[in-house]
């Protein structure tokens, strides 16, 4: 099977081949997207990534088709992209976004039965760090029901493209004296909620103050 052209084609200028700045934003972005042809049909489905070294892992039911699927061996485009900014410009023509957008193609595959709980708590700590030490060893029941799979991050299966630039606006647009600029966007992690049937007196726990006022950037993990 054929692999899709990872060359930009429109604002071509804007792809960059850096693969410093791929796993910058694959270790920032815990959400992708995920599509594949499903009966026919192109369909997308949203979930959390990780990058394990040279890895992109997902994880999640065995009881999912689409999951299965994928374990299968079907082909898929995964999507990631972070909102930098807004782009506001002189004319609605030039608004835009300050952006960064990936999309690797291949197959996954399953993690190995015998390496299934070092990724699994992998990706655990790479979305909240330091929190596999303060949790129960997962059960064989819950192992059971979780599917993990990984696809390789290659020297050409994936295309990065980021906008970083000012407004591009004409010259009499310029001339006319209207304001334009960038209004910066980031995520940052609120104060924790707790629980309704957690106990008052249990304290937060080390991994959750880590977060709280941190921008939502994670770095890609290795495993242990």
């Amino acid at each position: 099977m054929s692999q899709p052209s990872t060359t930009v084609s429109r604002l071509a200028e804007k792809q960059n081949t850096s693969r410093a700045r791929l796993d910058e934003l694959l270790d920032a972005t815990p959400l992708a997207t995920i599509a594949l042809i499903r009966d026919g049909h192109p369909v997308v489905f949203p979930t959390g990534i990780a990058r394990i070294d040279d890895e992109l892992v997902i994880h999640g039911s065995t009881g999912s088709p689409w999951m299965r699927q994928l374990a299968d061996g079907a082909a898929a485009a995964v999507c990631v992209t972070a909102l930098d900014g807004v782009l506001v410009a002189r004319s609605g023509f030039e608004s835009s976004f300050q952006f960064r957008s990936a999309v690797l193609f291949g197959t996954f595959e399953p993690v190995p039965e015998a390496e299934k709980v070092g990724y699994l708590e992998t990706l655990t700590d790479t979305f909240i760090p330091g929190r596999v030490a303060e949790l129960r060893a997962s059960s064989r029941k819950e192992l059971a029901a979780t599917m993990a799979l990984r696809m390789p991050i290659t020297g050409d299966n994936w295309s990065l493209k980021i906008g970083d630039g000012w407004p591009e606006d004409d010259d009499d647009d310029v001339a006319a004296g209207a304001w334009a600029g960038i209004v910066p966007l980031t995520t940052v992690y609120g104060e924790p909620r707790r629980a309704p049937d957690c106990d008052p007196a249990t304290p937060v726990p080390p991994s959750v103050n880590a977060m709280v006022g941190e921008l939502s950037n994670r770095r890609g993990r290795q495993l242990r």
